[in-house]
C-alpha cells in the first residue's frame, strides 16, 4: 500500500515513482498525485466477498490505506506479527471488520487495490478458485506453492501454512503498470531492469529487458527470467544493481 511503500522509498532515497498494489496505481513521489490506477471494480469485489463468505473462506480486501479482514489469520496474523517490530510509519495497516460486504457496499469512497484469499486445505482452496475463475474481468494470481511463514509468539514459534492467491482488476499487473511508465519517460522496456521473487512478479520479470530472479525463489525454481542472482539474505538485490547498473 502507499504509506508503505513511500517511507521505503524515502529510505533508500528513491523520489519519483512508486507502483503500488500489484500494479493497481503509480503515485508520483514530486507531484505528490496518482497518474495511474486500475482499481477493482466494487460490484466484482462484492462478488468475491458473497462467495467467500457462503463458503467460509478467508478473505482481506486491500484499500488504498489499509488491510480489511475479519479477523487475525493467515496474511493478516503476519502482518500482525511483523509490524510489531517496525515503526509506526512502517506498519500495515489492518483494519478488523465485522461486516466487510457492508463496509464496502456503503463506502462510496473506497478504492480496491486487490483483494486475497486464503485457505489451509488445498481441495477447499481449489473449488473456490473454479469459482472465482466463473466471474468476469478479473485476474486471479496462479499460485502453485503453499504460502510457509513462521512468526514468534514470546518463545514459541507458530508456523503459518496455507494456500492463497490474489484478484486484480483483469489485465492489470505489475509489469502494464511499468509499462505506462515506460510511454510516460519516452524510454525502451529494453532499457529496464525488474527483480522479483514471487509469481506476482513473474510478467514484469519475463518481459522486462533484464529479468532478475531472486535466489530461493519460485521464478528461479521455474528458471524464469535472463539472470539469477543471491537470496534477500544475500543481498542479492543490491548484487542485481552493483553488477548491472552501476557498470
Amino acid at each position: 500500500m502507499p504509506n508503505s511503500v513511500k517511507s521505503l522509498a524515502k529510505e533508500i532515497g528513491a523520489d519519483k515513482y512508486i507502483i503500488c498494489g500489484n500494479g493497481t496505481f503509480i503515485y508520483d513521489l514530486q507531484k505528490e498525485k496518482n497518474i495511474y490506477d486500475a482499481f477493482l471494480e466494487k460490484s466484482k469485489v462484492l462478488e468475491i466477498i458473497k462467495i467467500c463468505e457462503e463458503n467460509s473462506i478467508y478473505y482481506n480486501v486491500y484499500t488504498e490505506d489499509s488491510v480489511l479482514t475479519k479477523t487475525l489469520s493467515y496474511n493478516a496474523l503476519f502482518y500482525d506479527n511483523e509490524n510489531s517490530k517496525k515503526p509506526i510509519e512502517k506498519r500495515t495497516n489492518i483494519n478488523i471488520v465485522e461486516d466487510i460486504y457492508r463496509y464496502v457496499e456503503e463506502n462510496s469512497k473506497i478504492n480496491i487495490l486487490k483483494m486475497t484469499i486464503c485457505d489451509s486445505d488445498k481441495i477447499i482452496f481449489s473449488s473456490i478458485l473454479k469459482k472465482l475463475k466463473m466471474i468476469p474481468k478479473i485476474d486471479i494470481l496462479e499460485v502453485e506453492h503453499m504460502s510457509r511463514k513462521s512468526i514468534k509468539k514470546g518463545s514459541v514459534d507458530i508456523s503459518l501454512e496455507y494456500f492463497y492467491t490474489e484478484i486484480t482488476k483483469e489485465n492489470t499487473n505489475k509489469w502494464t503498470a511499468i509499462e505506462f511508465l515506460i510511454q510516460e519517460l519516452g524510454i525502451k522496456k529494453e532499457e529496464v531492469m525488474a527483480i522479483g521473487d514471487n509469481a506476482n512478479d513473474r510478467e514484469m520479470v519475463e518481459n522486462a529487458g533484464l529479468g532478475v530472479a531472486m535466489g530461493n525463489s519460485m521464478l528461479q525454481a521455474n528458471k524464469i527470467g535472463d539472470i539469477f542472482v543471491g537470496d534477500n539474505n544475500q543481498n542479492g538485490v543490491a548484487e542485481a544493481i552493483n553488477k548491472y547498473i552501476d557498470n
